[in-house]
């Protein structure tokens, strides 16, 4: 079932939460193990991530330097496929402009269709780690709504090959990211909005948002999308805190603030185990209050650890 469905046709809020393919190297099995303890409480979808290549450079035992590219997750599609198999539940890849062609999303897409996955969130995702500002590959999406745009051209049997004959349509449910706080290379809030805009424009179907920690946040930004002609629904993102360094690394990586109440309550754990205890009764705050204002659905930021989040959607749902 596509996500807009989901969503249009549930009479309460839902919820969904996220994951990390595993390692290479590593099996299935922790990520099998954080559906089933949250299975009984009825998640409606699955994200999973995406991740590009990264290039790492190694000395040799004999001094000379070597370039090796890497995936560290690889399987995004394999185990969306299998989660959605054994499990039944809609799964959401993430798809991805940076470190790929537009060549490479169309085979992704065309996978993904022949497994009877229905949906997908298209993202701009990270520059290279060697890369001071985005760069997309050659023959790759500089954006999200380029992204989006080709999607919805697969939508009509619209492929990169002009000359192909019987074409059938990839007929997804389209995901886009929103950054109530802005994303971080925008200049104001105001143009981050154009660019949602942009992608809503395109063809997306919903928006889910970066993590944020104050709703206020959320229900201004709900409030600047509509007055902007956004009407799609906005689904907030919760992130439980985990460990008691999460004060000042996530500000950092994700440019977004704590309120002081909750950065006051952080700073007197003593250990990560207290820390995480602060992070999951104010997700559940969070999420209660969300619920009470109807927001269309929550998405959570699991990172692999399910025990927060199953006293979470216990409390809330």
């Amino acid at each position: 079932m596509k996500v807009i469905d989901v969503i249009n046709k549930s009479e309460k809020t839902v919820f969904s939460f996220e994951l990390l393919p595993p390692l290479k190297g590593n099996d299935a099995g922790r990520i099998y193990n954080t559906i089933e303890s949250l299975v009984e409480f009825d998640p409606k979808y699955i994200n999973i991530t995406t991740h590009r290549d990264e290039v790492e450079f190694r000395e040799m035992p004999d001094g000379s330097i070597v370039k090796r590219t890497v995936r560290k997750r690889p399987g995004t599609v394999a185990i969306a496929a299998s989660i959605q198999h054994k499990y039944g539940i809609p799964v959401i890849p993430h798809i991805l402009c940076g470190g790929f062609t537009k060549s490479e999303t169309e085979h992704v897409l065309i996978d993904l269709h022949f497994l009877g996955i229905e949906n997908v969130l298209a993202l701009r995702g990270d520059g290279a780690k060697n890369q001071h500002v985005f760069q997309p590959e050659n023959d790759g999406h500089s954006n999200a709504n380029e992204l989006v745009e080709q999607i919805v051209n697969l939508r009509n049997g619209i492929y990169l090959e002009q000359d192909l004959k019987n074409n059938t349509p990839l007929d997804f449910c389209i995901g886009v990211a929103g950054y109530p706080e802005k994303h971080f290379e925008a200049p104001n809030k105001e143009q981050d909005l154009f660019y949602l805009k942009q992608k809503v424009d395109a063809g997306a179907d919903y928006i889910v948002t970066q993590m944020f920690f104050d709703n206020k946040v959320y229900y201004d930004f709900v409030k600047k999308c509509r007055d902007m002609g956004i009407t799609v629904p906005i689904i907030p993102g919760i992130k439980p805190i985990n460990m008691k360094n999460q004060l000042t690394v996530l500000p950092k990586i994700f440019n977004i603030d704590l309120p002081q109440e909750l950065s006051k309550e952080l700073a007197k754990c003593k250990n990560n185990e207290e820390a995480r205890q602060v992070g999951t009764e104010w997700a559940i705050h969070q999420s209660k209050d969300l619920v009470a204002n109807h927001a269309p659905s929550l998405h959570i930021y699991t990172y692999g650890i399910s025990d927060n989040v199953k006293q979470i959607v216990k409390s809330v749902f």
